[in-house]
């Protein structure tokens, strides 16, 4: 190590000749806010500096296109993309993301340290560097029933391992601000680290409970307001645009001059379709500056802004001793990646990945998807008085709203009205058999026919399933079952499309490609059917979710989100 570090110094000091240089750049300077011109010499994957650079054993000329630090994703779950990790890999690193922190919360939800353990196995090999945090909420809470647990010890095992950086979102706030003892000692646990929230709509005295606990930032914000209150009491604030959370728009006003610096961008969850046709955090780049925010600024908050709140040192800058994870760009405004390089290494060229996939993968947990068999009549839903509780979703936000309706009864039981969008909705238990089937109504979908099922239900991805009538419901369900999970559509009671996620019901093991070909198939078959919103699926996906407000279904029941407590 000795050995390596004196070269480094040598080639920084012009006295021995880098192993790579790149020439007439355009440098993005993230630390001084502007574009300077140079020369950046590379050693053993490490920038040695920047200047007038000459001797090296490769040189790379720019001929005055930018150089700027890899894109860092401050916080997302991989496991919404459906892909395996190769795959995610091959999506997400052509278009400059370099790094990405996440808790892997969803496949551990699902199946503990052995989803963890496969992920982490599989990123070694990839020009991708995975910063872990532990996740703090498996399960999320006790009001659904998750595949694994972990509890305190599990934490402190995982904050032990190399690459893990701190906790992971704390989404159980209504457990925090009850000074729940299980969630208090998981935040004690990671004292001395980063900390990351999960408070939706918290505000007041409230929100200075959950911060005094010891959190640090927050991904939840929908408003500027609500914004303007965490980032004043101290929180660092992710700007979050995803494939079904669209907060871009509400939160750009927050970033001025004096605020920037404890602002930084997120996707939080990104469909394959969306990652191939328009990008990772590069598209959240690029949304900031048609919205008018300069484009250095921009690239601060997608790089040197995350890396010093993660405390990741060597990241997010073009500078000695930081790490070569770099990005060519022709065009800064348009954010146009030309070349990408991982510690120096040329790893993706005009959004093309050129790194092999071999060894990558293996066998993923599989197996996972153990229903109670169960016939249709389960599905009946009994009223409950003059109104029934209806979710209403939100376009373009994954919080819901409650409403009371009256619904239509036949026969002593509760029927779908999609004539006035009000759409049955079903939660089928998926890990131990227990047979449990959360019922309720949901508006918002517009199916006019069929049903939409999923096994991709965060956080403890049970089945969840939305449509126009029990059979189409059951016929679903029942297909998610032989598929061993994933999408399914159906109408008459027969599959109309479907797309196979075998490790461990959220990810295909095919390529990209054919995952986004499944799943454009299955948005035009769910419009053909009359839905109504961009991303159905990936709205279907976060009703069961006990941890976002107004309403929720999970398969214990109705949660009612603001009292934290099954309302039915």
């Amino acid at each position: 190590m000795a050995v390596r570090q004196s070269r480094l110094l040598s080639v920084a000091k012009g006295d021995y000749a880098a192993d790579l240089i790149f020439k007439n750049a355009r440098v993005v300077n993230v630390f001084t806010g502007e574009v300077e011109p140079g020369n950046v010499a590379v050693c053993q994957g490490v920038i040695a500096g920047v200047g007038d650079y000459q001797q090296a054993n490769r040189v790379l000329d720019l001929d005055g296109r930018y150089l700027a630090p890899g894109l860092i994703n401050g916080h997302t779950h991989i496991e919404s993309s459906m892909l395996d990790v190769g795959q995610y890999a091959r999506a997400v690193v052509p278009r400059g993301t370099l790094a990405v922190l996440t808790d892997l919360h969803e496949i551990a939800n699902v199946c503990g340290f052995e989803g963890i353990r496969y992920v982490l196995n599989c990123i070694r090999r990839l020009p991708l560097d995975l910063l872990l945090m532990a996740p703090s909420c498996v399960p999320a809470t006790h009001l659904e029933t998750s595949g694994a647990s972990l509890g305190t010890p599990d934490i402190r095992r995982l904050l032990r391992l190399k690459g893990c950086i701190g906790l992971g979102e704390v989404m159980n706030f209504p457990g925090v601000l009850a000074g729940d003892e299980m969630v208090l000692s998981k935040i004690s646990s990671a004292r001395g680290k980063i900390v990351d929230g999960h408070a939706p709509g918290v505000t007041g005295k409230d929100l200075n409970a959950y911060i005094a606990a010891g959190i640090h930032s927050d991904h939840e914000s929908v408003s500027l307001s609500e914004a303007e209150e965490k980032l004043k009491r101290g929180m660092y604030v992710m700007v979050r645009e995803g494939s079904s959370e669209k907060n871009l728009e509400a939160l750009l006003p927050l970033v001025t001059d004096k605020t920037y610096k404890r602002c930084f961008f997120v996707v939080d969850d990104r469909s394959p379709l969306d990652l191939l046709e328009d990008g990772d955090i590069d598209a959240v780049v690029r949304g900031a500056i048609n919205r008018g925010l300069d484009p250095v600024r921009a690239i601060q908050m997608a790089t040197i802004n995350t890396a010093e709140y993660f405390r990741l040192d060597r990241l997010g800058a073009v500078a000695p001793g930081y790490m070569a994870n770099l990005i060519v760009l022709s065009d800064l405004s348009r954010l146009g990646v030309e070349m990408v390089f991982y510690r120096g290494r040329l790893v993706a060229r005009d959004k093309k990945p050129l790194f092999p996939l071999s060894g990558v993968g293996g066998k993923g947990p599989t197996g996972t998807v153990n229903i109670k068999p169960f016939g249709m009549e389960a599905l009946r839903l009994f009223p409950s008085g003059e109104t029934e509780p209806v979710i209403k979703v939100v376009p373009g936000q994954i919080v819901t709203r409650k409403r009371m309706e009256k619904v239509r009864v036949s026969g002593g039981v509760v029927l779908p009205e999609p004539e006035r969008d009000i759409l049955k909705l079903v939660v089928v238990e998926r890990h131990r058999a227990t047979g449990n089937i959360g019922l309720g109504l949901v508006a918002g979908f517009g199916l006019k026919r069929g049903a939409l099922a999923s096994s991709v239900a965060h956080d403890s991805h049970n089945i969840v399933a939305v449509g126009t009538g029990d059979a189409d419901i059951f016929a679903a369900v029942k297909e998610l079952a032989r598929l061993n999970g994933g999408l399914v559509a159906t109408a008459g009671g027969e599959v109309l499309a479907s797309l196979a996620l075998p490790i461990a019901g959220l990810l295909s093991d095919e390529p990209l490609e054919v995952v986004v070909a499944g799943l454009a198939e299955l948005e035009r078959v769910a419009r053909d059917l009359g839905a109504t919103l961009p991303s159905p699926f990936a709205a279907l996906s976060f009703l069961a979710l006990p941890v976002i407000p107004e309403l929720r279904l999970t398969d214990l029941g109705l949660v009612d989100v603001n009292a934290f407590k099954l309302i039915k």
